[in-house]
């Protein structure tokens, strides 16, 4: 065997291992879950009886999955544009800093690396009525009635946003300061140099070139928050998704019809709604926000 084809099949082999693990993790599963949601399961049986789309049906008109979906898309708008504008925020500060700079990213990156179960405990801590909730402590030092936060079925659902824009913009800032710093200084100095004031900088020029970044934060963002489940469950009573389903989001439906119900046909024709969902979005985000930019 030649020397060149014993290359080919090198890296086919390297290749071959990737492609097995998505095709068996990734792909299978994915599959599976889209027969699943055309088929009656309870998990325990060996049979899976086909009833079309019985099961799409079925949730469409179930009004706690309608909630589920409201609350998930809630989830989107309250915390996806939080996170950006305070991040880009937080980055442009910190790139005008020159001493201490990695100190800084390490504290604004620590919450994110944190695991998010010990995150939530902690903030559900703190949301808790006097005397206990730091949070509420505080108002009452200034004066200021103490709120019900997790308690209430209004500010239950921006409580758990909060909590999540808190722990995302770490991740997003040390993004942000990296397209920052790419930006080439010329094109500053240039427009300085033309009498271009910091606002225009910042509008005319920065946002523009860290269009990009922008761009797959939002999609990031924009899925993880599409998909959040962790805090939910941990912050509510019982992992419910209360009060009254009003932080219920899309996934812990999915979880609670797949493995409290167990009506795994139910759960799966929810995956495959969520999955259209995420797909739908993200493509309509790349269409609207992504421009061509050169350097």
């Amino acid at each position: 065997m030649k020397l060149r084809h014993k290359k080919v099949l090198t890296a086919y082999f390297f290749l071959s291992i990737p492609l097995l693990f998505f095709a068996f993790i990734r792909f299978y599963p994915m599959v599976s879950a889209f027969y699943m949601s055309f088929t009656d399961w309870n998990i325990i049986s060996p049979v899976k009886n086909f009833v079309g789309f019985s099961n799409y049906l079925r949730i469409f008109k179930d009004p706690v999955f309608r909630i589920s979906l409201f609350n998930t898309l809630k989830y989107v708008l309250y915390g996806v544009p939080s996170v950006i504008v305070l991040s880009l925020a937080l980055a442009l500060l910190l790139n005008n800093v020159t001493k201490f700079q990695s100190v800084y990213r390490l504290i604004y990156v620590m919450p994110y690396i944190t695991p998010i179960v010990a995150t939530s405990w902690v903030w559900r801590w703190m949301y808790q009525k006097p005397p206990t909730g730091v949070i509420n402590n505080f108002l009452s030092f200034l004066g200021l009635p103490a709120r019900n936060f997790l308690m209430s079925t209004t500010e239950a659902l921006p409580s758990i946003v909060a909590t999540t824009v808190w722990v995302e913009v770490g991740y997003c800032v040390i993004i942000f300061l990296a397209g920052l710093q790419n930006i080439p200084k010329e094109y500053l100095e240039a427009a300085k140099v033309d009498g271009a004031n910091r606002r225009q900088l910042l509008f005319k020029i920065t946002i523009p070139l860290l269009n990009p970044v922008i761009v797959f934060l939002s999609v990031m963002e924009t899925i993880m928050f599409l998909r959040i489940f962790t805090q939910v469950y941990n912050m509510t009573d019982q992992g419910s998704g209360g009060p009254l389903n009003s932080t219920l989001p899309l996934v812990l439906y999915i979880y609670q019809k797949a493995f409290k119900s167990f009506d795994m046909g139910t759960a799966a024709a929810a995956t495959v709604v969520l999955f259209l969902m995420i797909l739908g979005i993200t493509v309509l985000q790349l269409k609207v926000l992504n421009r061509r930019v050169q350097y």
